[in-house]
């Protein structure tokens, strides 16, 4: 259940309550994937780093270890051993990603996996039946991300379907959440808004899924090849047309700016690879942008990643000793520049929600761009 705290123009802040906890929003969702966040975080590290949410994919754990393997050991939370609200994908994004390897049906999708190259086929029942082994604590609708550009006559087509397989999908879970085997049967359903830019199909489709009384509702297909006004603009034409009463997700984004102009918008979720793959290539984001701690520039430096930082890289290590570890290809490197990206998301998403119960996040918001933005990030 979603209760509505405070109001800033359109920003919100809000708590949501689930069976594994409550989650304060706006939140950025830690992605893990496979089940692990990359880069060598455990999940008790995550503790301290305030992760309140963390992600994983419906399709990667259906394919390695199998969704049943993970049920047989209890569900993903024990799996992997967090107590905390998980969210999983429903596998519908790897209908874009994986575009090589498969085939869009009424049905349902036919993949070749790209591990081993072995027949998969997944449609709104198979992904709730993956998610409900998986025992996450809410499950996506299975969509279809259509691709950028796309013609007005593919994207009605494919929007319908999505709605067609959202109300397959509504009818699954309940079924499932009904039965004595299930782990958890309070599991949640996220819907997923699409329409790419055309707004008016998009208003339509936001219509057309709130009607349906779902625990929350996702924008998707956004953050796949169009401009960042773009994005925005259907943010902001969108939004208002999806519950204010149920939490809205963001799927898939992004930058610190966009965080905080989608906030601004009327966002609370957030999930996005950044802060995992750019750190382990080197990049820590900081109040004054992005830096590369590869660069020769920081061979000397002493001081941590962030003056003030309280993650645990920047309270014992300095940019030398990271650099030097990142040149020398050992883990531990990687390790911490995740550590402490996880960590600036994580606080980001603290001071945005004091700005709110605050009325300042107007302000907040132009003084956390204007100090991106002198170093170059967007």
């Amino acid at each position: 259940m979603y209760k509505l705290i405070k109001r800033d123009g359109m920003a919100k802040r809000g708590e949501f309550h689930t069976v594994h906890g409550t989650i304060q929003t706006p939140v950025f969702m830690n992605v893990g994937t496979c089940a692990a966040i990359k880069g060598a975080v455990s999940t008790e590290d995550l503790q301290g780093l305030k992760t309140q949410v963390e992600l994983s994919n419906t399709y990667h754990l259906h394919v390695r270890p199998g969704d049943k393997v993970i049920k047989q050991l209890g569900g993903l939370h024990k799996f992997m051993v967090w107590d905390k609200p998980i969210l999983t994908d429903s596998g519908g994004f790897q209908v874009f990603s994986l575009s090589g390897l498969r085939k869009i049906k009424e049905e349902g999708v036919y993949f070749n996996s790209h591990i081993d190259g072995r027949k998969i086929f997944m449609g709104p029942e198979e992904s709730m039946q993956i998610q409900s082994n998986l025992a996450s604590t809410i499950a996506m609708a299975f969509d279809e991300c259509p691709p950028h550009p796309a013609t007005r006559e593919y994207m009605q087509n494919s929007v319908d379907r999505t709605t067609r397989w959202l109300e397959r999908c509504k009818k699954e879970m309940a079924r499932l959440n009904s039965l004595e085997d299930t782990i958890n049967k309070n599991q949640m359903l996220f819907g997923i808004n699409q329409g790419g830019t055309y707004e008016d199909i998009r208003i339509e489709h936001a219509k057309r899924i709130s009607e349906m009384d779902l625990d929350g509702y996702a924008l998707g297909g956004l953050a796949v090849g169009e401009s960042h006004s773009e994005m925005y603009r259907i943010i902001e034409e969108t939004v208002p047309y999806l519950p204010l009463e149920k939490p809205t997700y963001l799927m898939g984004v992004g930058t610190p700016a966009n965080i905080l102009e989608a906030v601004d918008r009327g966002v609370d979720f957030f999930d996005c690879v950044y802060p995992t793959r750019n750190g382990r290539h080197g990049h820590a984001y900081t109040n004054l942008g992005k830096i590369n701690l590869l660069n020769a520039r920081f061979e000397l430096d002493s001081r941590p990643i962030e003056e003030g930082c309280q993650c645990p890289a920047c309270q014992k290590y300095s940019r030398a000793y990271i650099r030097h570890l990142l040149k020398a290809k050992e883990m531990l490197g990687l390790r911490l520049i995740v550590m402490h990206n996880l960590y600036f998301y994580n606080t980001m998403m603290e001071e945005i929600r004091e700005a709110i119960e605050q009325g300042r996040y107007k302000e907040y918001k132009k003084a956390k761009l204007d100090g991106f933005e002198a170093n170059g990030e967007s």
